[in-house]
């Protein structure tokens, strides 16, 4: 979750446009891309799926991001998003904590079936006391009802999951559509007003004033970002399933992520602007890669919706 800085600069050029474009449709990602997961966790009353792991690696890359700008005395803007990405971070971190302690004292609560299971034989020999008498044909009927409902079953499943396929398709093109729609709408209202000004093509001059510190920490950063899915992605393929992760939290990472490399890409190409840019530019690539691969999970394995779609 790292944004660029901006300065005063020349005139805007195409280059610079699409910079500022990309580098504002990447934060508006960031901004919502804790929502979708945050709505999964309260629509399930579980956080069972996401791997608390996972969010405290991404909390500490936060931190430390936040400890860089700070440090490298960055711009009021950069600063204020690192600290509304800490916060974000605790209010899911907060969110899941929560649910797991609630379950887990539902789950350690003593069952009422132990305290019927004194009448329950009493019940079941009474109620075998029929077996024999003419009402046998009962259990053919039975089992006659239960062969019609496999059979609804074998074709029910297809239709509802292609059903629920589709609506998850549009649900998610149409959120990916709206949040590139804001960014490129305030990246040309900052630009109008003259909030976003383009950057002086000589990035390298200006890095080099970056504390050694702050760099060291910039890092630290992008390693923790590049490392916090491995938890995620092995408890994915332990459990063989994706049920109760937020398809569109991943996509609208996949998002940001593939739109502030094409920013910072766009920007310049010059070898020491690359260079400074480097570790952020292999934290998000490499991201990226993670997230296909849990989109693959999402393939392989299901989130689970359209199963509790067809059991309901």
């Amino acid at each position: 979750m790292n944004v660029t800085t901006v300065g005063q600069g020349p005139s805007l050029t195409a280059h610079e446009a699409l910079s500022g474009v990309f580098g504002s449709i990447s934060l508006a990602s960031w901004i919502f891309l804790l929502v979708p997961q945050l709505i999964e966790n309260y629509r399930q009353s579980s956080a069972d799926g996401i791997s608390l792991a996972f969010l405290t690696v991404w909390f500490i890359g936060d931190v430390t991001n936040l400890a860089g700008a700070l440090w490298a005395q960055l711009v009021p803007t950069v600063i204020a998003l690192a600290i509304y990405f800490c916060f974000a971070d605790l209010i899911l971190i907060t969110q899941c904590v929560y649910y797991n302690v609630k379950n887990a004292r539902k789950a350690r609560k003593p069952s009422t079936r132990s305290e019927d299971s004194v009448e329950q034989p009493l019940l079941g020999r009474r109620d075998s006391s029929n077996v024999g008498l003419p009402g046998s044909h009962t259990r053919r009927r039975s089992s006659g009802g239960a062969s019609v409902r496999r059979r609804r079953a074998s074709s029910l499943p297809s239709l509802v999951e292609n059903e629920a396929d589709k609506r998850a398709w549009l649900k998610n093109a149409l959120s990916i559509f709206g949040v590139c729609a804001v960014g490129a709408a305030g990246w040309a209202l900052a630009w109008r007003t003259g909030v976003w000004v383009p950057t002086p093509d000589d990035g390298g001059a200006a890095d080099a004033e970056t504390p050694f510190g702050a760099s060291i920490l910039g890092y630290a950063s992008a390693i923790c970002y590049l490392g916090a899915r491995i938890p995620q992605i092995i408890k994915n393929q332990k459990d063989r399933s994706c049920e109760g992760l937020s398809l569109l939290f991943f996509i609208l990472s996949l998002l940001g992520n593939a739109t502030y490399g094409a920013g910072i890409l766009f920007h310049s190409l010059e070898k020491e602007y690359f260079l400074t840019n480097l570790p952020w530019l292999i934290g998000s690539l490499g991201t990226i890669i993670e997230d296909v691969i849990i989109f693959i999970q999402f393939r392989v394995f299901g989130s689970g919706e359209t199963t509790s779609a067809v059991d309901a």
